[in-house]
C-alpha cells in the first residue's frame, strides 16, 4: 500500500497551516471524515474550484493519498483498477458539468463490468441551481440510466449520510457507480453530523434445499462445466473455485475478463470466454450438459450474446448474490440468490468427490486449452506478430499485475499470458479504450512491490496514455507495451470483412512512442522487429521507473485468432 500522501511541508514563511479537531465541523470535513471511516485511502482526481473545499480538508488528511490524474477520464479509470484491487469502491472527485461528464466513461464501464465505483461531484452554488448556472447540469438525468444511484444533497447534515449510503449501495448486489453531487457552497457550511460509519455487509444466506438440488443435477451430469465470475474474486472465493476444482474435478472456465480468477496452469482450468473464443471451443462448450454459473452476472460477452447455454442441450444453476441477474435474460433451472464462495463451498462439500466420473471430458478441454494456448512463432512482412511480445513477458514475471486496454492486440494477451500463481489480470469488461495506462498507474501504485505491465493499442494511448506524467511523478514500477499498427484495428477488422478495402476513418497517424516516453521522464524502448522483443523486456524488467515499449507490429495478423492478407498499412 501507498504510504505517499498528499501532504506537503510548508515553505518559510508561508502561512500557518490549518489544524482540524477530530470532531467534523463542515460539511467537507464529514464528507472526508466518512470515506476515512469506510478504509478509503486513495482517491483519483482532477482539481476543480467546486470542491476546494474537500481539497483542502485532503491537505491535512495523510490516511488518504490524492492522486493527480491529467483527465477525469482517466481518473475514473484508475479507481476502477484500485477496486478492482482492493474489492473496495474506488473513488473519484470532480469538478461540475465538463469534468463530470468527462468522467461518463468510467461510470458506464463499471456498470458493465460490476465494479463499485463513486464520484463525488462539485455542483454549483445554491443559489444558482435551475437557472442555467456556469456548467450546471442535471446529473440525475444525465447519469440515472448508468448509476445504481445519483444524490444531490441540500443539507450539510446529510453528506455524511449520504456517501454512506451511496458507498453501500456501490458495494452491495451486483457492484457498480453511484454518483454524489454536492454544491459547493454546501462543502463550507458547518454541522454537527458525524462521520457515518460503515454498516456491516448482508450477504445473502440460501437454502439447504438449493444445496441438494444443485448436487442433485451435478450427479446426473456427464458434461458439467463450472463458469465462475467476478463475486468469486476475493480471497474465499479464489480458494473455493479451487476447492472445487481439485476435489469435484470440475472443469473450470472463467468469465469474461476474469480469467485470473484460476491459475491457469491448473489441470481443471479449460478457458476465458471473452470476445475472441474460437469457434473450435465453443462446440466444445456447447456439449455441456450442466451449466454451473457462479458469481457471474453471465453477461453479453460471457453467454456469446445472451445464446450461450442453450437451454435445449444444458441445464443452468445460475448463482449470484443480486436478484435482478436472476432470470433477467436466462431461464435458470435453478435460480440461487447466495453468497457464490458461500454456496460453491456448501455445494463441493455435499457431493461425492469422485475424480475419475469427468475425467475423459475434462481432459478433452483441457487440451484444447494448452494447445490453443501454446504460442508457435509466426512471420509476418509487415511488423512483430504481437503473440511474440506477450510470449516474451509471460516467460519474463513469475509475479506481476497486468492491466489490458480494449482492442484486437488484447487478443494475443487473453491468448498468450497465463494468470498464474499471484498474477493478476485487469481488464474493462465492457470494452471502453483507455483503460490500460490509467489502471496501470493505479496498480502500480496499490502495489509498489510488484512489478506492472499495461497492454494498450496504439489508439487507446493516445486517449489516456498523458497519465504516463502521473507514471512518472510517481516513480511508479510501470511497464506500458504499446501495439502499434497504425490502425483502429477492431473496427478496421470489421470493415474489411463488410466493405473489403474499402477503409475509412480508420488509419492512425502515430508518433514515435518511445521517444514520446523520453519526453515525459520516462524509458522509451522501440521493438521493430521479432529479434528486438529479446533484447528490450529484459531491459525494461530491470528498470526502476516508468517504461514504455513501442512495439510496431503487424497489422495482417490483426488478431491472435485472424489475419488480414494483403491489407494495406
Amino acid at each position: 500500500m501507498s504510504t505517499a500522501t498528499s501532504t506537503a511541508a510548508a515553505p518559510p514563511g508561508s502561512p500557518p497551516q490549518k489544524r482540524r479537531s477530530e470532531t467534523p465541523a463542515t460539511a467537507a470535513e464529514a464528507l472526508v471524515a466518512t470515506l476515512l471511516a469506510h478504509g478509503v485511502d486513495r482517491i483519483f482526481c482532477v482539481a476543480g474550484e467546486s470542491y476546494l473545499d474537500v481539497l483542502d480538508v485532503l491537505h491535512d488528511t495523510p490516511q488518504i493519498d490524492v492522486v493527480t490524474s491529467r483527465h477525469e477520464g482517466s481518473a475514473g479509470f484508475a479507481a476502477l483498477a484500485d477496486a478492482k484491487l482492493t474489492r473496495r469502491a474506488g473513488v473519484v472527485l470532480v469538478n461540475r458539468g465538463p469534468g463530470a461528464t468527462n468522467a461518463a466513461i468510467a461510470l458506464h464501464s463499471a456498470q458493465q463490468d460490476a465494479t463499485p465505483l463513486l464520484l463525488v461531484v462539485g455542483h454549483v452554488r445554491h443559489s444558482e441551481i435551475g437557472r442555467g448556472g456556469f456548467q450546471e447540469m442535471n446529473y440525475e438525468l444525465t447519469f440515472g440510466d448508468v448509476a445504481k444511484g445519483v444524490w444531490t444533497v441540500t443539507d450539510a447534515r446529510r453528506v455524511a449520510e449520504t456517501v454512506r449510503r451511496a458507498l453501500r449501495l456501490a458495494e452491495a448486489g451486483a457492484p457498480g457507480p453511484v454518483v454524489v453531487v454536492v454544491p459547493e457552497d454546501l462543502l463550507g457550511q458547518a454541522t454537527t453530523a458525524q462521520p457515518a460509519a460503515p454498516v456491516p455487509a448482508a450477504s445473502p444466506g440460501y437454502l439447504p434445499d438449493d444445496v441438494l438440488r444443485c448436487a442433485a443435477l451435478l450427479s446426473q451430469a456427464r458434461s458439467p462445466l463450472l463458469v465462475v465470475g467476478d463475486r468469486l474474486g476475493d480471497d474465499e472465493g479464489r480458494e473455493a473455485i479451487r476447492y472445487a476444482a481439485q476435489r469435484l474435478r470440475l472443469p473450470v472456465v472463467t468469465a469474461n475478463k476474469r480469467q485470473d480468477l484460476v491459475d491457469n496452469d491448473h489441470s481443471g482450468y479449460v478457458g476465458h470466454l471473452h470476445l475472441g473464443t474460437d469457434a473450435a471451443r465453443w462446440e466444445l462448450f456447447d456439449e455441456a450438459d450442466l451449466v454451473l454459473a457462479i458469481g457471474t452476472r453471465l453477461d453479453a460477452i460471457t453467454s456469446r450474446s445472451f445464446n450461450w447455454p442453450d437451454p435445449a442441450r444444458s441445464r443452468l444453476v445460475h448463482v449470484y448474490p443480486d436478484p435482478a441477474w436472476l432470470g433477467r435474460v436466462h431461464r435458470p433451472d435453478l435460480p440461487v440468490l447466495a453468497d457464490p464462495g458461500t454456496f460453491l463451498t456448501a455445494l463441493t462439500d455435499a457431493c461425492e468427490a469422485d475424480p475419475g466420473r469427468w475425467s475423459d471430458w475434462t481432459s478433452r478441454l483441457r487440451a484444447r486449452q494448452v494447445e490453443s494456448t501454446r504460442w508457435h512463432p509466426v512471420d509476418a512482412p509487415d511488423g512483430v506478430p504481437f503473440g511474440a511480445v506477450v510470449a516474451a513477458i509471460d516467460a519474463a514475471f513469475d509475479d506481476a499485475v497486468f492491466t489490458v486496454d480494449a482492442g484486437n492486440f488484447s487478443t494475443w494477451v487473453h491468448r498468450y499470458l497465463r494468470t498464474t500463481g499471484r498474477r493478476r489480470l485487469l481488464g474493462m469488461s465492457g470494452g471502453a479504450m483507455g483503460f490500460g495506462v490509467p489502471g496501470g498507474v493505479a496498480a502500480a501504485l496499490r502495489e509498489p512491490h510488484r512489478r506492472v505491465v499495461a497492454f494498450v493499442g496504439d489508439g487507446g494511448f493516445l486517449m489516456t496514455g498523458t497519465e504516463l506524467a502521473t507514471a512518472v511523478a510517481r516513480r511508479s514500477r510501470l511497464i506500458v507495451v504499446v501495439a502499434d499498427n497504425g490502425s483502429y484495428g477492431t473496427i478496421r477488422q470489421h470493415q474489411e470483412r463488410a466493405y473489403p478495402g474499402r477503409r475509412v476513418a480508420t488509419d492512425l497517424a502515430n508518433p514515435d512512442f518511445a521517444a514520446m516516453a523520453w519526453a515525459f521522464g520516462a524509458t522509451g524502448l522501440s521493438v521493430r522487429c521479432v529479434e528486438d522483443v529479446e533484447q528490450a523486456v529484459p531491459v525494461a524488467v530491470d528498470c526502476d521507473g516508468p517504461v514504455v515499449v513501442h512495439v510496431r507490429t503487424s497489422l495482417e495478423w490483426i488478431s491472435a485468432y485472424q489475419k488480414l492478407p494483403g491489407v494495406e498499412r
